[in-house]
């Protein structure tokens, strides 16, 4: 019952083995059929990476001769975004600004040009008046608008009106108010505008101190209703605050400048203006001595 053939059970080992071949060759064969496609594909792969390689740099070579897209210049804290974005105060004060530093700068060159004037005159009164025959002939030599012919002329209206109520008065002191009024005259006429420029000189940084105020507190406002302090809701009032100091200080310096360079050219015209007065006083006391 428990013979085991062992002539059987070779046949049955050889057919075991024999099996066994078949199913690794089978697997074998799918294997490499299997394998075929995704060879196929990394060739594909490979040859299509190869066909673009060429198109890169021709891609590289195309983004570089393009024109880089222009970057945005506008300063968004600037003049020009304050203007726009400023509320009626900020506004008001800007043009306050504008026509001081307008002003300021007409009176600055309109002065400078008044008194070179009146210097070339003066060289030209040393060379007409003096030469003249008499005081008449001399004050005809000079321009109309001349301050010297001014004073000139006052000087020989004073010797002919000496006469009724002013016959109390003597001669000499007649003319010599005459004279200085007429001196008077003209440094009033050479101050003007001196004091507008005062005016903005001392003014001015305190009206863009008010700006500067304003934008804080627009600044503070913008901090509470946003409830935090970031960046972008203080930048721009606290930007508007240091353009509205810079534009005051820059207003102002000019002003101050120029006031104390025109008040220093009007001293040494003053002199020219009283040396000729007092010559001129000598002359036509010596006139009327001979007369």
């Amino acid at each position: 019952m428990f013979n085991f053939d062992i002539t059987k059970g070779r046949s049955g080992i050889s057919a075991l083995l024999a099996s066994l071949a078949i199913v690794i060759s089978g697997a074998t064969f799918s294997g490499a059929v299997l394998a075929q496609p995704s060879g196929a594909t990394v060739s594909s792969t490979a040859e299509a990476a190869a066909a673009a390689a060429p198109v890169a740099p021709a891609a590289a070579e195309l983004h570089a001769a393009k024109p880089a897209a222009s970057e945005s210049t506008d300063n968004p804290y600037g003049i020009e975004a304050l203007w726009k974005g400023s509320d009626a105060v900020a506004k008001t004060v800007l043009l306050l600004l504008l026509i001081m530093s307008v002003g300021s700068w007409y009176v600055i060159i309109v002065k400078l040009l008044e008194q070179s004037k009146i210097g070339r005159q003066a060289k030209k009164t040393t060379s007409s008046f003096w030469t003249a025959g008499s005081v008449q002939q001399g004050a005809e030599n000079l321009e109309s608008s001349s301050p010297f012919r001014f004073i000139a002329e006052a000087g020989i209206e004073a010797t002919k009106k000496h006469d009724g109520l002013l016959q109390h008065v003597g001669f000499n002191d007649w003319v010599t108010l005459s004279i200085q009024r007429a001196i008077e005259r003209i440094q009033s006429r050479l101050q003007g505008g001196l004091a507008f420029l005062a005016t903005v000189g001392s003014t001015a940084p305190f009206v863009g101190l008010f700006g500067t105020v304003w934008g804080i507190y627009h600044a503070l406002t913008a901090i509470g209703v946003a409830g935090q302090a970031s960046i972008d809701k203080v930048a721009g009032p606290v930007g508007e605050a240091l353009i509205m100091t810079a534009i005051g200080l820059a207003v102002a310096v000019p002003a101050v400048l120029g006031y104390n360079w025109l008040v220093r050219r009007n001293k040494g015209v003053l002199d020219d203006v009283r040396a000729f007065g007092s010559d001129l006083h000598s002359v036509i006391l010596a006139s009327a001595s001979k007369a």
